[in-house]
């Protein structure tokens, strides 16, 4: 195997000498066994991450960029992964019957398109084949497959690792200050409404002082997006984990100075009335190991996953031909 991959590999030099040296070898990206992972295809599976980064960090090119090449790394080494695995089966002689591959995609109909005839539509504006489709689905069933048999599913994660990593990780289960908040909100819809919307504020308010639950009011009156929660915010944290405030300044100051059920006056902002009703307070704390547990072994189990999957393609790469460009 080895023989004909650098076999392969002197050709495609060779060729490339005939059809434009620059242009064919560029297109080569990684050579795994007798498989080609062209640059094309690392940019169509990096591609949706790539446009997020692109929207995300248009205004710092150099950060950007940086993690752009990131994403095609990732990108790289996820297809040679997939390469790997499908050499695996083939030179292992399992085999698959078409008619698991039949099942698979009447599933993928079912759960996505509805029916062959949107598949059909789907893939022809995808400019793909039904036999390119075909394909696809039989790898990626094989790709799952195996990798349910080599990495173990069954993976039991002790209490005491568990209570380790707790003490290692306190801090990160640091809670700041929070209260448990419900508001009403009234937008001004323009400069000329500020006196219309204080006195709706003013007149809510007083239904308040009054003795109508706060809940109530702000399901008929808010028009912020948890009115039909009855202006349920939950609980809010002082600080958000860059050290700015969740709220409003305005609001901030208000709502941590109240106390449990205690509703504010009327906050004013030049956009907005406010009324808030504080309903409990928590100081900052460290979360217990109780109510972080489950996070934690879920941590720790996708730890041990991913490292078996390591140990499992390093093994596969150790027996294998694989060739950067």
């Amino acid at each position: 195997m080895r023989l004909f991959c650098i076999l392969l590999v002197t050709g495609i030099i060779f060729a490339s000498g005939i059809r434009g040296r620059t242009e064919l070898v560029n297109g080569i990206a990684v050579i795994v066994n007798d498989a080609i992972v062209t640059y094309q295809d690392v940019e169509e599976s990096a591609a949706l991450e790539k446009d997020l980064l692109m929207r995300q960090y248009r205004t710092q090119p150099q950060i950007r960029e940086e993690k752009i090449s990131k994403v095609r790394q990732d990108a790289t080494e996820q297809l040679v992964e997939h390469q790997l695995i499908l050499h695996d089966f083939k030179t292992a002689g399992y085999n698959l019957p078409e008619s698991i591959i039949d099942d698979a995609i009447q599933d993928r109909i079912r759960a996505k398109y509805g029916d062959r005839i949107t598949l059909t539509k789907t893939l022809q504006a995808q400019g793909i084949t039904y036999e390119t489709f075909r394909q696809q689905v039989r790898e990626q069933f094989i790709i799952a497959a195996l990798r349910s048999k080599n990495i173990s599913q069954e993976i039991i994660i002790s209490p005491h690792k568990i209570e380790v990593y707790y003490v290692k990780h306190r801090d990160e289960y640091k809670v700041e200050e929070q209260v448990k908040l419900r508001m009403i909100v009234l937008n001004r819809a323009s400069a000329d409404d500020v006196e219309p919307t204080k006195k709706r504020a003013q007149e809510i308010l007083a239904k308040l002082e009054e003795g109508v639950p706060f809940a109530e009011m702000a399901s008929v009156n808010s028009e912020g997006s948890q009115r039909n929660q009855g202006g349920d915010w939950g609980w809010v944290e002082k600080f958000n984990a860059d050290g700015s405030s969740v709220l409003l300044k305005e609001l901030f100051e208000v709502a941590f100075a109240l106390k449990p059920g205690q509703h504010s006056g009327v906050i004013e902002t030049p956009k907005a009335c406010f009324l808030m009703l504080v309903e409990d307070k928590r100081a900052a704390h460290i979360k217990t190991l109780a109510e972080v547990r489950d996070e934690i072994e879920k941590n720790l189990l996708v730890q041990e996953q991913a490292r078996l999957q390591k140990k499992w393609i390093d093994r596969l790469k150790n027996k294998s031909f694989v060739r950067y460009f």
